[in-house]
């Protein structure tokens, strides 16, 4: 059985290898906020697991077995998130932290119950799509805000930033998931965006337009 450490090590493995395929110590320590030297020791562990690929100074991929782990626990994480937005109503920027805890039980049958209780959700309050009991999953084919022209509309369907502020401004704004957007004018000086949402137009910054996701 693999500790809490290594967990979230394979977790965060796997979501910087979405960007480029070999992940460096640095990338890892600084996702983490930790030491480089305490990333090389934990890596070692990992490799004589059998769950990482690693070289010294050749950065570090996960073995089909350490994707398994990876995945399993975001599995976790993301049915846990949505079950407390759904059954307990917390709100979408409350959630992280608690599920952050959740997802380490260790539990497979509860974790399948939970996921068949709940009806087998295919995406997280944040847009994210939430694994299968097999690993796998359906992802949104999604765009930046900031990518879309004037005149585009599209569905609000994810979030690249997740911290508890982000999703307050989103939230106070009414640009949560599900809400259907219209670009009505882009600033050619800092590029910030005024979109409508309901018949409300909403200004909102070049930053705020990188990190809000749509499905066309």
């Amino acid at each position: 059985m693999n500790t809490f450490t290594e967990e979230n090590y394979l977790k965060a493995i796997y979501h910087l290898s979405i960007k480029e395929e070999s992940v460096s110590t640095n990338e890892i320590a600084a996702s983490l906020s930790t030491k480089a030297a305490s990333v090389t020791d934990m890596l070692k562990k990992l490799a004589e697991k059998g769950l990482i690929n690693y070289t010294k100074y050749q950065g570090v991929t996960l073995t089909a077995s350490g994707e398994k782990v990876a995945l399993n626990i975001i599995r976790k994480h993301r049915l846990w998130e949505y079950f407390l937005v759904e059954k307990l109503n917390f709100k979408w920027d409350e959630v992280h932290d608690v599920a952050e805890e959740l997802e380490h039980i260790s539990s497979k049958e509860l974790v399948d119950r939970l996921d068949d209780f709940m009806g087998n959700p295919k995406y997280d309050p944040h847009g994210d799509p939430i694994p299968d009991r097999n690993g796998k999953f359906k992802a949104y084919e999604l765009k930046p805000v900031s990518t879309m022209e004037v005149n585009h509309t599209g569905v609000i369907s994810g979030v690249r930033e997740h911290s508890p502020a982000f999703l307050q401004y989103l939230e106070k704004q009414q640009l949560v998931i599900g809400k259907k957007i219209k670009i009505e004018e882009i600033n050619s000086y800092d590029h910030s965006v005024i979109l409508s949402v309901e018949d409300k137009r909403v200004h909102i910054s070049r930053e705020v337009a990188n990190n809000l996701l749509i499905a066309l």
